[in-house]
């Protein structure tokens, strides 16, 4: 997988498993910062089950590159947190512009709760004809800008 971490907060190849993009043979990933031991990868390949984690506390953003552009129909995203209670929010957006200007697909909060809320499933059903920038943001904990985000599962098609 091609990485580059932020500085600031080939031919499209499905997999067998719904069509998701195989993304890293297919895109760029672009971080604001990752944990060595929950690099990227964990997210965005089939198999995997320790996900992504942030190596910095507060808002991140992960950004998937896509060259040739893409025509995306389906986006899924899985949280999962075990030990604390909080409110996390995230924003996905795409551009078709190489990210001079984004169109938001979706704003959603989650609240999680150690006591029977624990894992947060979306799959959105989009048509985003010629996107090559997809982002995520995501906010961890709307009242606590010291914890850390985390992803289990991006998967795109």
């Amino acid at each position: 997988m091609r990485k580059r971490f932020l500085s600031a907060p080939a031919a499209i190849l499905p997999t067998s498993d719904g069509g998701w993009l195989d993304l890293e043979d297919v895109a760029e990933a672009e971080l604001s910062s990752e944990d060595v031991f929950h690099p990227i990868e964990a997210a965005l390949v089939p198999g995997s089950t320790d996900g992504w984690r942030a190596a910095t506390p507060g808002r991140q953003t992960i950004r998937l590159l896509f060259a040739p552009a893409r025509n995306l129909t389906r986006i899924r995203l899985r949280f999962v947190e075990l030990a604390s209670r909080r409110t996390q929010e995230y924003v996905l957006r795409y551009s078709a512009d190489h990210g001079q200007s984004f169109r938001e697909i979706v704003r959603q909060q989650w609240n999680f709760d150690p006591n029977g809320s624990t894992c947060e499933r979306e799959e959105h059903q989009v048509e985003l004809p010629g996107t090559d920038t997809l982002e995520l943001i995501i906010t961890p904990d709307i009242g606590d800008d010291r914890v850390f985000a985390s992803l289990a599962e991006l998967r795109v098609a």
